[in-house]
């Protein structure tokens, strides 16, 4: 007759298996030996309350509720307040806490694993079942400690890149509703002193729908008008008018090395006499900039695995420019027409590249890229390769926007993503190519303030067809064409496709994400890169300008 031995001092039955596998059968602490180890993992303190050491089991699973609770309040967060979460996981302090607070729970959680597998006893599991334990223990580690550190380092990693990119600064307020960010594309060569701006774009965002007009500015603006109370307006008051050498791109360079003294305190004087510049020109507030140095643009791309366009003409990756000559040597390669995967010397060289073409292609193409980044940047990439990008955006931008902003920010650019775009070009096609070099102030004050009222409130809408779209001459004579159309021709002006790109007179025409690429030539021969190799070594250059003319024309993928 068998009778039930009992602890001394817990009055537990000594056959509980749970308890006490030694009496149990081998099955039975196989089964055993992985659920407490299925316990651990979802409920981390429950094996301890079944099998072990119940005081310890107890502050585990308090600690295991408080953790429940966060994540709760957190996911509440996320649907009623996301600007908050992001804030205070961005926020250098709060970030700071919740590393601390993950890598003492993945310590925590490793602990109750290795005392799981105490109150297994491997010793007492058939040999064939004690490698499954363990390797089963591992891949729970892996999947449980392994995450929470992993978590904590990406968090590392991403405070280390916003403290390096942005400023500790004030915060600052949006303007008649919206925000005013100026993105420069900012190349500093080893012919250069100081940083030169080649693209210049403000992104003005609706601060409570996210919606989005972006503005470009020519790099070859003359006469840029600096806004109220610049330091800068004591030196030109009536514009940066010192002839052709006075583009709006040479401001930077010319602050940085001649006039930082008026900046006392400004991380950047440069960047910051060019958002002046910007503002004055446009007629809004521009509160902050970010800089992208171009030279590391490459290093971006590729820590996103490249970027997907579709070009609307080959685009030279161009040599050396003789100065004798005053001619590009021949191309280092050619970026194809059609749908292509740039990676980061081809992207830059996409953005950079204006032979054979003017300016204003290459915005259209510089707009293409920033649309491309924007739109492959979903989060199974910022995951997957957020070490990499983090690390290449610290050598890559620079900003004077403050980092305690970073979550309603990134809550705009999260609404804003869905959201097609609104565009102004002070140049082709919304202005004659001439414009930049006599603006009309007035004339672009007008066509900022149309764009942002068509970009703010919930009837912002694209136009629908048939509706007219009002395009602006060199002279202020503005134009009307079709809503999605090309600007429509009046007296010398032309429209440019298939047509030499950059003459006065002629306008290049507007991107659509339905254009058909250029890859033939007009008798119907493929173009490749032999046949523009050979018309280059002929020195067949306007043949050429006639086959790519159309590369300013590129949508994302």
């Amino acid at each position: 007759m068998s009778r039930s031995v009992q602890h001394p001092a817990t009055g537990t039955a000594m056959t509980d298996p749970v308890r006490y596998p030694s009496g149990a059968s081998s099955p039975v602490r196989t089964k055993r030996a992985f659920v407490l180890l299925l316990m651990t993992l979802l409920v981390p303190g429950s094996a301890q309350i079944v099998a072990g050491d119940r005081k310890l089991g107890r502050t585990a699973l308090r600690v295991t509720l408080g953790v429940w609770a966060l994540l709760v309040v957190a996911v509440l967060l996320l649907v009623f307040n996301r600007t908050l979460l992001i804030s205070i996981i961005t926020n250098p302090y709060a970030s700071l806490v919740i590393i601390v607070v993950l890598v003492a729970l993945a310590l925590w959680w490793a602990f109750l694993f290795i005392n799981t597998l105490r109150l297994i006893r491997p010793v007492l599991l058939a040999p064939g079942a004690r490698p499954a334990v363990v390797i089963s223990l591992v891949l729970a580690l892996v999947l449980s400690s392994g995450t929470l550190g992993y978590a904590a380092y990406l968090l590392n990693v991403g405070r280390n890149a916003i403290g390096n990119i942005f400023s500790a600064g004030p915060s600052i307020d949006p303007v008649e509703g919206r925000y005013n960010f100026l993105m420069m594309g900012g190349d500093a060569g080893d012919d250069r002193t100081g940083r030169r701006p080649d693209s210049l774009s403000v992104l003005s965002v609706d601060a409570k729908t996210g919606q989005t007009a972006i503005i470009s500015v020519p790099r070859n603006l003359q006469n840029a008008q600096f806004s109220e109370g610049s330091p800068m307006r004591e030196i030109y008051p009536d514009g940066y008018d010192c002839g052709d050498e006075c583009l709006i791109n040479a401001i930077n360079t010319e602050v940085t090395n001649e006039h930082a003294d008026l900046y006392p305190g400004v991380a950047d004087p440069g960047a910051q006499a060019t958002l002046e510049a910007v503002s004055g020109t446009l007629g809004l507030t521009v509160q902050a900039y970010v800089l992208v140095d171009m030279e590391g643009f490459a290093k971006l791309i590729d820590a996103m695995g490249g970027i997907r366009i579709k070009a609307g003409g080959w685009v030279p990756m161009s040599g050396y420019f003789d100065e004798v000559t005053r001619t590009h040597g021949m191309p280092l390669g050619w970026i194809p027409a059609g749908e292509q995967t740039l990676d980061g010397d081809q992207a830059l060289w996409y953005g950079r590249s204006r032979e054979y073409v003017d300016d204003y292609a290459r915005i259209q193409r510089q707009q293409c890229v920033q649309q491309a980044m924007l739109k492959q940047l979903d989060p199974a990439t910022l995951l997957s390769k957020f070490e990499d990008i983090a690390s290449a955006g610290t050598k890559v931008v620079d900003s004077n926007i403050s980092s305690s902003q970073l979550g309603s920010f990134l809550d705009l650019a999260i609404k804003a993503k869905g959201q097609e775009a609104k565009r102004l070009t002070i140049g082709p096609p919304d202005f004659d190519a001439s414009f930049s070099t006599v603006p009309d102030f007035d004339v672009i004050h007008t066509r900022v303030d149309q764009l942002l009222a068509s970009a703010s409130g919930p009837q912002a809408a694209a136009p629908q067809d048939g509706v007219m779209d009002d395009r602006v001459t060199g002279d202020g004579i503005v134009q009307a064409s079709a809503a999605g159309g090309h600007p429509q021709a009046s007296g010398p002006l032309r429209p440019v496709a298939g047509l030499r790109a950059g003459v006065p007179g002629q306008q290049t025409p507007a991107p659509s994400p339905d254009f058909t690429p250029v890859t033939t030539t007009p008798d119907g021969e493929p173009i490749t890169e032999e046949l523009l190799t050979e018309l280059k070594l002929a020195g067949n250059e306007e043949a050429i300008r006639e086959l790519v003319a159309t590369n300013g024309q590129c949508a994302p993928m």
